[in-house]
C-alpha cells in the first residue's frame, strides 16, 4: 500500500510524516490490497474555541473496491493520528469480516443470492421539506465519482464504510439511480429514480 501524508494548511514535520506512514501501513496489513493507496491529511484549526479538537486527521483509502474513510480530532497531532489509526483499523477489520462472510455461502448473508434483511421504506413516505430562504445557497464543494452497478446491500456497506448518512449508487438489478440513507429511527431508506 502506498501512503500519502500531507497537511491541508501548513507543513508537516518529517517525524510526524514518518510516524503516520508507519502506523497506517501497520493498520493496513489487515486487508492489504496491492496497488491501493491511503491518503492521510492533517489539518490544524486555529479557532481558540476548538482547543479540544484543534488537530484533525483524515484517512481515506480504497481497498478491494470499497472506500474507507475515518477522521479524528484531538488537542495535538499525535493524539489525533492515534485515534484516527485506531478507527481505521476497526473499519478495515469490519470490512474484512463482511467480505469473508459474503463469500462463505451462508444462507441469509447478503451477496450470496439470499434475500437481504435491510429495512427499507417506500418512496411515497419520504417527506419533501423545503424551507423558503432569502439567500440563495452556494455550492462550496463538488465531488465526482464513477457510478458502478451494485446491490442495495453493497451500497449499504459502502455508506457505512464511508461514514456517511446517505449513498448515491446505480442499482445492479433495475439499472436505476438510487440513494440509500439512514432514517432517524435507525432503519435504512431507499429512494429510486423513476
Amino acid at each position: 500500500m502506498d501512503v500519502r501524508v500531507h497537511a491541508r494548511k501548513g507543513n508537516l514535520e518529517d517525524e510526524i510524516r514518518d510516524l503516520a506512514t508507519t502506523k497506517v501501513l501497520h493498520a493496513a496489513r489487515i486487508l492489504d490490497d496491492d496497488g491501493s493507496f491511503a491518503d492521510v491529511e492533517f489539518t490544524e484549526r486555529t479557532n481558540p474555541r476548538l482547543s479540544d479538537g484543534r488537530f484533525r486527521v483524515e484517512i481515506t483509502t480504497v481497498v478491494k473496491g470499497h472506500t474507507v474513510r475515518v477522521e479524528a480530532d484531538a488537542p495535538d497531532d499525535r493524539a489525533a493520528l492515534d485515534i484516527a489509526v485506531d478507527k481505521f483499523e476497526r473499519q478495515l477489520r469490519r470490512l474484512k469480516e463482511r467480505l469473508v462472510q459474503r463469500y462463505r455461502g451462508r444462507p441469509g448473508v447478503p451477496g450470496n443470492g439470499a434475500a437481504a434483511e435491510v429495512p427499507l421504506i417506500p418512496t411515497s413516505e419520504v417527506a419533501d421539506d423545503e424551507a423558503e430562504t432569502d439567500v440563495a445557497p452556494v455550492v462550496v464543494r463538488t465531488k465526482r465519482f464513477e457510478l458502478r452497478p451494485m446491490s442495495v446491500e453493497e451500497a449499504s456497506l459502502q455508506m457505512e464504510m464511508l461514514g456517511h448518512d446517505f449513498f448515491f449508487f446505480l442499482d445492479a438489478e433495475t439499472g436505476n439511480h438510487c440513494v440509500i440513507y439512514h432514517r432517524k429511527d435507525g432503519a435504512l431508506g431507499l429512494i429510486e429514480s423513476a
